[in-house]
């Protein structure tokens, strides 16, 4: 199977052990994930099968919405609660209004430092491993982009509270909640954490691990319905199809030329945004279909020639 499955990854699981039980349920090697969810969370991962595997990085560089529980007043090794406690605070000093401020001051791009209990290499060693055995490096602070941050809600008789967070590749949610805590003097880490949207896969959409091994045993049309076909991630670009007889160009990737194209219209959808793709007089992708329909592509024109990106 091609194409892409929005799994509802479950607390427990890591994003390898998805991809590995998939692998059984759909009886396939060629599957890989698009991002790291740590153990303990849950929410959407998007997960690649054949051939859709070579878009894997363009999933990874999309941005994500996250709905995280922060609990003030604690410090852990970890950065959430399921670490080592390193320091507790009182937090009886700190307002609301005081939590609201210091929440929306992290919106925008800001510099982030990367926890030691992250899958990050140093030296080929994953900073995990090296503070699984006592070691702490040094780590450079790097920039995210917190492009929307907002409070859900705020419960300081119980400690906590809850935010929704869209950022950037490369962010860290339970830095966030330890930064922010450290910014209010209390010191806070992440309880909960959700993912509840990569790019356009939304939680409402996803499916559990179980809910896929039962359509791959007793109805794998529907299983093949929940895929999302390859070129459905290309929608910007414009659709064109090789003309009758030019079929083995295609099939090398070589470059073509408008002699071997015409536009590939499946429904007005399409066709609207083909028409206002072709308007452009600017170097323009496009998804390139063979004979039969077959997405097969994404080319490059570059003046009258269109140049390979991806073939698939």
């Amino acid at each position: 199977m091609d194409g892409i499955l929005n799994v509802y990854k479950e607390a427990g699981y890591t994003s390898h052990d998805v991809v590995a039980k998939l692998r059984g349920i759909l009886g396939q090697k060629k599957i890989g994930h698009t991002g790291t969810l740590d153990p303990a969370a849950t929410g959407v991962l998007p997960v690649c099968c054949g051939k859709a595997t070579k878009i894997c990085e363009l999933l990874t560089n999309k941005d994500k919405t996250y709905q995280a529980v922060c609990r003030l007043g604690v410090i852990t090794d970890t950065q959430d609660t399921t670490g080592k406690i390193l320091e507790e605070r009182t937090v009886k000093n700190i307002t609301v209004e005081e939590i609201y401020q210091a929440v929306a001051s992290f919106e925008g791009e800001i510099m982030q430092t990367p926890p030691m209990y992250s899958a990050l290499k140093v030296n080929g060693k994953k900073l995990y491993e090296l503070a699984r055995e006592g070691k702490e490096v040094e780590r450079k602070a790097r920039p995210v982009t917190i492009s929307k941050i907002k409070i859900l809600q705020v419960n300081l008789e119980e400690q906590i509270f809850s935010m929704e967070v869209t950022c950037s590749k490369g962010t860290y949610i339970r830095t966030l909640c330890h930064d922010i805590g450290m910014k209010l003097g209390t010191g806070a880490a992440m309880e909960n954490l959700i993912r509840t949207r990569v790019e356009r896969f939304c939680i409402e959409d996803a499916i559990t691990l179980d809910e896929i091994e039962h359509l791959a045993k007793e109805d794998s049309n529907q299983l093949a319905k929940k895929m999302i076909p390859i070129d459905r991630m290309f929608l910007q670009y414009p659709a064109m199809q090789i003309e009758s007889g030019m079929a083995h160009y295609l099939a090398n990737g070589n470059q073509l030329y408008d002699k071997q194209l015409k536009p590939f219209i499946k429904d007005n959808e399409e066709l609207q945004k083909t028409v206002e793709a072709t308007r452009k007089e600017v170097q323009e992708r496009y998804r390139i279909y063979d004979e039969n329909g077959q997405f097969r592509a994404i080319y490059q024109k570059k003046g009258r020639e269109y140049h390979v990106v991806k073939m698939f």
